[in-house]
């Protein structure tokens, strides 16, 4: 796995790269402190996994973030921060992030970061806790909030899809949800494919955002 890190603090950097490359399945790249340095070296290398930091001069991280995935919108970035910071979580969530964690949290870095790389969407414990009331927020009229996708949405599901909407927005991957429902892994990949296509969204982090807003109120 090719990882690329972005932290505007060097020690921070060198740090998450040791961490990373003692796992023997990681690869770091490059690692750079700008949301500049993001942009650049995303393009040079291609990274199956991009880990950067949110709070840095300048081009900050969700700026940095929305510009690769304007051009890349299957880019893999998972976002790190000292702070828990309800506004940077809805932005984060609305441009499509495959995770954000806190940074102190160094054990948790590695798995997270595998997470991302397998496809799944990856939130700290002390956001999860957030969701529910942070979805609620997510259509406010603020030009840095982008408009909710669920808007004017219209949808039929059955209950093994809303099983399986529920058990994702509870942070399960696949495995975990085919053992939970007694299904196969492929079965699972097969119906969360179908209904990210019938509800017309992007990925597990909009359907995590789905269920909280539209099946739980």
């Amino acid at each position: 796995m090719n990882v690329v890190i972005i932290d505007d603090d060097q020690l921070v950097a060198l740090s998450l790269q040791t961490i990373l490359e003692a796992c023997d399945d990681i690869q770091v790249s490059a690692t750079g402190g700008s949301g500049a340095d993001a942009i650049r070296l995303y393009e040079e290398y291609q990274p199956d996994v991009l880990l950067m930091d949110i709070r840095m001069e300048n081009i900050n991280g969700l700026e940095a973030s929305e510009t690769i995935m304007a051009s890349h919108p299957d880019a893999r970035i998972l976002l790190l921060t000292t702070f828990s910071d309800d506004e940077y979580i809805i932005k984060a969530l609305s441009i499509g992030a495959k995770g954000y964690i806190l940074k102190q949290n160094f054990e948790s870095i590695a798995p997270a970061v595998k997470a991302v790389y397998n496809g799944q969407t990856v939130f700290g414990d002390e956001i999860v806790g957030k969701l529910p009331d942070l979805i609620g927020h997510m259509d406010t009229t603020s030009s840095d909030v982008q408009p909710s996708p669920f808007a004017g949405m219209e949808y039929e599901l059955s209950s093994k899809e809303m099983n399986i909407i529920r058990l994702v927005a509870d942070g399960l991957n696949n495995k975990e949800i085919a053992s939970s429902l007694y299904l196969s892994e492929g079965t699972v990949r097969n119906y969360i494919s179908s209904i990210l296509d019938k509800l017309q969204l992007r990925d597990r982090t909009q359907l995590a955002c789905f269920y909280y807003k539209k099946l739980t109120n």
